[in-house]
């Protein structure tokens, strides 16, 4: 099943991202009917099935959908729209739980509404992006949280380096609607369109207790928040964001305080030649104006050349780098990165764990992989060596329980052995020479 878009819907997106770029006050009146477009409904189903995912309220999963007749699943959903008869589900909430302990909830949309909320991007996105600034790295085609890395490495690098380290409270759930829908109405003035976004806001949530009680919450009465687990949520969190994004660079205070400002979703740095208190002050009252808030207990300003401070998984600041004897300003993977592959490697190599030792390396290295994937920027060289001697530990005790090996197995089960005939991957040997 092909991902590709294809080259009609490109063409499509070329032509709404072309428009916008070139008027930026044009308000796009004719949009929903590309949402039910055959080829396009199509596109988003095939990318909805690529993210998997369980089902909704409805129980419906693909294995269904695809049983039953996509065809003919697909003309109905079709029909809906083109008569206005589609109306979203509820989200059905589970909790899963947190690295660090604990859980956190997550909605789970019908595949129906998948679908429709990933047509819905398809048409958006590009009306959109033409605004976006230039700070903004999230959930953005051709854009990364690598990116947004590299741009604080490198404002660090040029001196930037007093840092407003921001941290935005609950800001998917806190986001007001009316103000949303106004932002989105700067674009778009199609009221079916408009009308499609607001019912994702309203859709209530559905949740089960232990004794299989089920309860209902939000609905029209909410106020606040996106769509929970909905693929049109990245979106209209970017396009809130960007207010306040926009402001700071629309009243100068990128010169005003000697700064650049970096944003991914929800988290975002401002970094500043000595401004940053000014800085941070100014933000304060911004956030509040638009109807949210800064965690005050994560929100502080720091030196980086005298503290460190994390973004994004990685953590910035001084360091000393011994072959040259000096200081220097690092990027490297942080503490809690660290942690949390040990506890993805711990799971996966549990006591209970007997799965074949082929099928172990091969889910231990997809892990190690995915790490180093994101990792593989700045001074790595500490955090890979870290990260190689609790696997070798890790591996050697689970292969001394697997094989009722008594001694400390470092004979039986030595590093050469595990980094070779074993399979396990070093990241130490994955690292390319780079300098600070």
């Amino acid at each position: 099943m092909s991902l590709a878009t294809p080259e009609k819907i490109r063409k499509l997106q070329r032509g709404l991202y072309v428009k916008a770029k070139a008027e930026r006050a044009f308000r796009f009146y004719q949009l929903y009917d590309k949402v039910y477009r055959e080829d396009i409904l199509e596109h988003a189903y095939r990318l909805a099935r690529s993210n998997r995912g369980s089902a909704g309220v409805d129980g419906v999963d693909f294995a269904d959908i695809e049983s039953s007749g996509l065809g003919e699943w697909l003309a109905s959903l079709r029909k809906a729209l083109l008569s206005g008869a589609y109306k979203p589900s509820p989200v059905r909430r589970v909790m899963i739980p947190k690295p660090g302990g604990g859980e956190r909830p997550l909605g789970i949309p019908t595949i129906r509404d998948r679908v429709v909320q990933t047509a819905a991007n398809l048409v958006l996105e590009p009306i959109f992006e033409a605004d976006f600034e230039d700070s903004a790295y999230g959930y953005r085609p051709g854009r990364s949280a690598r990116g947004a890395v590299q741009a604080v490495h490198r404002a660090l690098c040029a001196g930037y380096t007093d840092v407003v380290d921001a941290d935005l409270s609950k800001y998917f759930d806190s986001i007001p609607h009316d103000q949303l829908m106004k932002s989105v109405a700067t674009r778009v003035s199609d009221g079916r369109m408009l009308k499609l976004i607001k019912a994702w806001l309203k859709v209530p949530v559905e949740e089960t207790n232990d004794q299989g009680r089920r309860r209902m919450s939000g609905g029209r009465r909410s106020r606040a928040g996106t769509p929970q687990g909905g693929v049109i949520s990245p979106l209209l969190a970017n396009i809130y964001i960007h207010r306040f994004l926009r402001v700071f660079r629309e009243r100068g205070k990128d010169r005003e305080f000697r700064a650049r400002l970096v944003n991914y979703a929800d988290d975002f740095v401002i970094l500043s030649h000595g401004k940053a208190e000014e800085a941070l002050r100014w933000t304060q009252g911004v956030i509040g104006a638009i109807g949210l808030s800064l965690n005050e207990a994560k929100t502080c300003v720091r030196n980086a050349r005298r503290e460190r401070f994390d973004f994004l998984g990685y953590s910035f600041g001084s360091d000393w780098y011994s072959v040259k004897g000096n200081w220097y300003l690092s990027a490297k993977p942080s503490t809690k990165s660290l942690k949390q592959l040990r506890r993805n490697i711990r799971g996966l190599l549990r006591p209970g764990n007997h799965i074949s030792w082929p099928r172990v390396a091969v889910e231990v290295n997809r892990v190690l992989r995915g790490w180093a994937g994101y990792f593989d920027y700045g001074s790595r060289s500490g955090a890979y060596k870290a990260a190689d001697r609790y696997v070798l530990d890790t591996v050697r005790r689970f292969l001394r329980r697997r094989h009722k090996v008594f001694t400390r197995g470092t004979r039986h089960f030595p590093a050469s052995r595990i980094f070779g005939e074993l399979g396990i991957m070093s990241l130490e040997a994955l690292q390319r020479p780079s300098t600070p």
